[in-house]
């Protein structure tokens, strides 16, 4: 089944769509987790170092307890030469520990606490080894034997074991919990990759079967084009021995028909001629035989004649309108510049003793003030919708007619010729283009051939022309031209 063109830019945009929500999940998942992964190395970080800060404090208040049983036992100074670095650091680990775990809950009593019992088992080795240095070794001991120092150590080292633990707990945990992200996002790469390679697939397939549908096309049209302009101009040869041939028909129809009706005026003439000699000698002539010729000739046969004259005029006018349009036909365009007022206006002025005569006016707006065509076309056009605009008005009220014309959008200029007159029947719209029909009521001079004269020259314009009309209302000309005529010289260029 071939792919359409709009198939292929929904299918397109489509694809493109779920494409570009694909990548955008990917983006947005990326940053989610590397935010939550962020969030995860804080917190193991912060373990770490707390645990870090936990086992230094430790081994600080060791340190310092060894020192200080060293120089309680030996008296020598030397022991205590660790003892003010270690608790120097204890306190400075001790701060960390406290701000490190300050964001795990249930810990605030403990930290309390353990920072109590750090500051009580520093103050009572610092007890013993100022008795120590005041030669109270008695009280020193004493001091040492009620085994608080121990005890304060003893729970110093429970609440480091719970920090360590705790701190050793957090790690295991950011550590699965970094495995598990970095599991997620692999999870939704390759799924979201997946997606996009399937979308990438379907465009690429879509793209390469509309791609080869084109070039056949494309190869079908330049086979079909391959002959064209051949074609073109036999079709062309064709037409325009179809416009001869028709046209030559023409002339033999009317010099046909001519012919015969020369002849019908000629012996009418003679009959004439003859009829007045008849008459003569009826009048005077008393023979009755002789009564019913002169009736006849001075009654039935002079109405006959007159018929007879009247139908070959009216013949005459209808074969001379027939060729009128035949040569309209044939009569080659000449563009020029043309100023629509001055066309309007010179029609305007044309059917000014009957505007005034009808109680009329005519207002003119002209939009498009100038344009390339043919003159002689469109005085005729024009001077023929404002002649039956006169023609058909309405007795009952003053004559209205208004001219406009605008730019269409597409290079065309409509002009538009309206009147107030007495409406054409819509049975009778499509037909008053026809030529030899007329429409309404038959009060007016005419044969029918203006319109079909109008319709003729508009569309050797290259134009069109559509009429609206309401019954006692009024009639509207709405004409739709290019704005510069496009002749075979500018087809040319």
């Amino acid at each position: 089944m071939p792919i359409s063109s709009r198939f292929f830019v929904q299918t397109t945009t489509a694809l493109l769509l779920v494409g570009f929500l694909a990548l955008l999940g990917i983006v947005g998942m990326t940053f989610w987790l590397g935010e939550r992964a962020q969030v995860y190395f804080n917190e193991v970080i912060a373990a770490r170092d707390a645990r870090i800060a936990a086992v230094d404090l430790r081994n600080a208040l060791q340190t310092a307890e060894s020192s200080q049983r060293g120089f309680l036992y030996t008296g020598n100074e030397v022991y205590l030469a660790s003892y003010g670095p270690a608790k120097t650091l204890a306190e400075r680990q001790l701060a960390a520990v406290n701000r490190l775990l300050a964001s795990y809950e249930g810990l605030d009593a403990s930290l309390k606490r353990l920072t109590t019992v750090i500051k009580d088992k520093f103050a009572e080795m610092d007890m013993t080894i100022e008795m120590k240095r005041e030669y109270r070794d008695a009280d020193a001991l004493a001091r040492v034997r009620t085994n608080r120092g121990k005890a304060l150590m003893d729970e110093a080292n429970i609440f480091f074991a719970g920090i360590i633990s705790a701190t050793d707990e957090r790690l295991t945990t950011g550590v699965a919990e970094q495995k598990a992200n970095a599991t997620l996002l692999r999870l939704f790469s390759i799924i979201s990759g997946i997606v996009i390679v399937i979308v990438i697939g379907i465009a690429a397939f879509t793209v390469v079967r509309y791609t080869r549908e084109l070039r056949r096309a494309r190869t079908e049209v330049t086979a079909l084009n391959a002959g064209l302009e051949q074609r073109v101009e036999a079709r062309t040869a064709d037409l325009a021995r179809a416009n001869d041939d028709i046209q030559r028909f023409v002339q033999i129809i009317s010099h046909d028909l001519r012919a015969p009706l020369v002849s019908i005026v000629g012996f009418t003439a003679e009959l004439q001629d003859s009829l007045d000699s008849l008459r003569l000698l009826a009048e005077r002539s008393n023979d009755p035989a002789l009564q019913d010729a002169r009736v006849a000739a001075t009654e039935l046969l002079p109405e006959a004649i007159g018929y007879i004259r009247s139908s070959s005029d009216k013949m005459e006018r209808l074969i001379n309108a027939v060729l009128k349009l035949a040569r309209e036909g044939r009569r080659p365009l000449k563009s020029e510049t043309i100023d629509l007022r001055e066309i309007v206006t010179a029609g305007a002025a044309a059917i000014q003793h009957q505007l005034s005569e009808a109680d009329g006016k005519i207002d003119i707006d002209l939009g498009v003030p100038r344009i390339e065509s043919d003159r002689f076309s469109l005085e005729l056009i024009l001077g023929n919708l404002l002649d039956n605009a006169v023609k058909y008005r309405a007795k009952d009220r003053p004559l209205h007619i208004k001219v406009r014309a605008r730019p269409m959008a597409d290079g065309r200029v409509e002009i538009e010729v309206a009147d107030n007159g007495r409406g054409i029947a819509e049975r009778d719209r499509e037909r008053i283009f026809d030529l030899f029909k007329r429409a309404g009521t038959q009060d007016q001079p005419g044969d029918g051939i203006g319109l079909a004269h109008v319709l003729v020259a508009v569309r050797n314009l290259g134009g069109e022309i559509s009429v609206t009309s309401e019954l006692g209302r009024g009639t509207t000309f709405r004409l739709t031209m290019p704005r510069a005529l496009a002749t075979p010289e500018s087809i040319a260029a």
